[in-house]
């Protein structure tokens, strides 16, 4: 057993080589670098594909499984930068992408995955569930073939009004004064020329002659000027793109116009197929689109555990309405988590109110140990462009300084141009506020709300604030924890330590859920109740593949043993 230190008999810190200052201004500076595509090491198997054995699972989809399990499973790309970069470099913000016609065949999630995509996002209100599916499919076998550990979100498309879809047009251009018809008929393909299919059939009946019209949060903006039967004539008053099943949103009097809207369900019949879709295909997290009420998250919450016992999908709650914002806390603490969708979200209030509505969101979220994903046009100009505007990369980064658990890409990834680009940006971005966070020795001192529900996990709670502060105070190069459901980890996430947390989980589905959380670098190891055992094993393995060294000081903790170690790796 290498030699502990305990809680009175710390060990020394470590002497710091003197580093340059980074400021936020560098990221205005960016270079956009091609990501290497990291080789998997093989320890107790090969990798190639004819030694895994294919076989169809219960859920339809095609399993690869090794001929033999490693020791110890990370995401190749994570042990790449480990190895490349040491541990205190990694990047802790977490990256979603949506995946779409631009990002769909295997190559492409590859080139994601190999970027540092965490998270694959599918949004339901695009493509029929057997694209989904073969989608799904293709991100599991990567994992399972390559090495990587990137999770699936399904995003349900919920109940709001919206557009239909431009009758298989990718987009359509408003110009300034055109008259357009927005109709609740439904119409073959193609589409009477200037004419916009709607879903809600009250639209007619609910809009007036003045109200204006905003697609997609503003994108594109209207006046209505006439209404015929089940055809409302609007006049183009700010030109843009319209994009398939946009958002719509109608103001009267400079406020939105939202009681029609807070009596449609959070959760349509469409949506309750596609969740049964996303239980059967075993998707990590289901994102709950235009959420009102705790209640609904408790619902679905209820609804998987009876569909599918012992199931580890996660539920986020996408805080995108006036609705979601007026019982906000209700609704975190009900969720196992939250998106800041901005994008729908500035289309039901003023503009200006969204930079500080998102901060109060992410600080909630941290303050309830929740993960938080901050999304919606963060680079939106990239889906036409190679480079990001100097305001987005200010965006970006602020999302970084406010240490959200995640940035999502959107259309961004889905659909524009540059997806490889957009991802490098915001992991470039993440990593120089970050170094630039540690170098100024920013530990903010926020005052974490008790969380937990007994006196045992008090205690864990406790442990892992205690963790933190010591990792900033001597300068660890990682915290190890062991957890077998990933509380423990969570909490460790939540106080965000300067070095980076080493979570080990003998759940693979455990493992992938992880990955959405601020720091977290998760790893599948099957381990005991003996911590001893436990860290010699760990030592043994991270050492042979070259992502730690002799002499690295680490903090080691688990769930099953409520305390803290602090040693030098042998």
């Amino acid at each position: 057993m290498p030699a502990a230190h305990s809680l009175l008999h710390l060990a020394a810190p470590k002497s710091v080589a003197p580093t340059s200052t980074l400021s936020p201004a560098g990221a205005a500076h960016l270079r956009l670098l091609p990501s290497r595509r990291p080789q998997r090491l093989v320890t107790s198997c090969s990798s190639a594909h004819p030694d895994l054995a294919a076989f169809p699972n219960p859920n339809g989809l095609l399993v690869a499984e090794p001929a033999a399990a490693a020791p110890i499973d990370i995401d190749v790309a994570t042990e790449a930068e480990l190895r490349e970069n040491g541990s205190r470099s990694t990047r802790r913000t977490k990256l979603v992408c949506t995946v779409g016609p631009a990002t769909c065949g295997p190559s492409e999630l590859e080139a994601l995955a190999v970027g540092g995509m965490n998270v694959a996002r599918l949004n339901m209100c695009h493509g029929d569930r057997e694209w989904h599916r073969k989608v799904i499919s293709s991100v599991r076998r990567l994992n399972e073939e390559k090495g990587y550990a990137v999770a699936v979100m399904m995003d349900t498309e919920g109940s709001e009004i919206h557009m239909g879809d431009l009758g298989g047009a990718p987009a359509a251009k408003a110009e300034d004064g055109e008259i357009w018809t927005f109709s609740v008929r439904s119409f073959e393909a193609p589409l009477p020329e200037l004419t916009v299919h709607v879903n809600y059939e009250g639209f007619a009946e609910d809009v007036r002659v003045g109200d204006d019209l905003l697609v997609d949060g503003g994108m594109a903006r209207f006046e209505v000027v006439e209404k015929l039967g089940p055809d409302v004539k609007c006049r183009c008053t700010d030109p843009g793109l319209l994009l398939p099943r946009a958002n719509l949103t109608f103001w009267r009097d400079g406020s939105v116009v939202r009681a029609k809207n807070a009596m449609l369900p959070t959760i349509t019949s469409k949506d309750w197929l596609d969740i049964d879709f996303g239980i059967a295909v075993g998707v990590d997290f289901i994102a709950v689109s235009f959420v009102k009420s705790a209640e609904v998250i408790n619902h679905l919450k209820s609804y998987i555990a009876a569909r599918s016992r012992g199931s580890d999908i996660a539920v986020i709650a996408k805080i995108e309405s006036i609705d979601s914002l007026t019982n906000l806390e209700e609704i975190i603490r009900a969720s196992d988590g939250a998106m800041v969708a901005r994008g729908d979200l500035g289309a039901q209030i003023p503009l200006e109110q969204v930079p500080s509505i998102q901060q109060k969101i992410v600080k909630l979220c941290r303050q309830l140990n929740k993960p938080v994903i901050v999304a919606s046009q963060l680079l939106e100009s990239m889906i036409e462009y190679p480079i990001p505007t100097r305001a987005e990369v200010a965006d970006v980064s602020e999302a970084v300084h406010q240490r959200a658990d995640a940035l999502m890409l959107s259309g961004e990834s889905a659909m524009g141009r540059y997806p490889d680009k957009a991802l490098i940006v915001l992991s470039s971005v993440s990593l120089r506020i970050e170094r630039w966070w540690r170098e100024e020795k920013h530990h903010e001192p926020l005052e974490l709300e008790d969380v937990s529900s007994s006196f045992s996990d008090k205690i864990s709670e406790e442990i892992c604030i205690s963790a933190a502060k010591m990792a900033n105070k001597l300068e660890v190069d990682a915290v190890f924890v062991y957890t077998k459901g990933g509380h423990m980890a969570s909490l460790l996430s939540r106080c965000r330590p300067d070095c980076p947390i080493f979570a080990f989980t003998n759940s693979t589905s455990v493992r992938r859920r992880l990955n959405l959380q601020w720091g977290l670098i998760p790893f599948r190891l099957t381990f005991s109740d003996d911590m001893e055992s436990n860290l010699n094993r760990t030592f043994s393995l991270l050492k042979a593949r070259g992502m730690i060294k002799s002499g690295d000081l680490v903090i080691a903790l688990s769930d099953m043993l409520q305390s803290i170690q602090v040693m030098n790796v042998p």
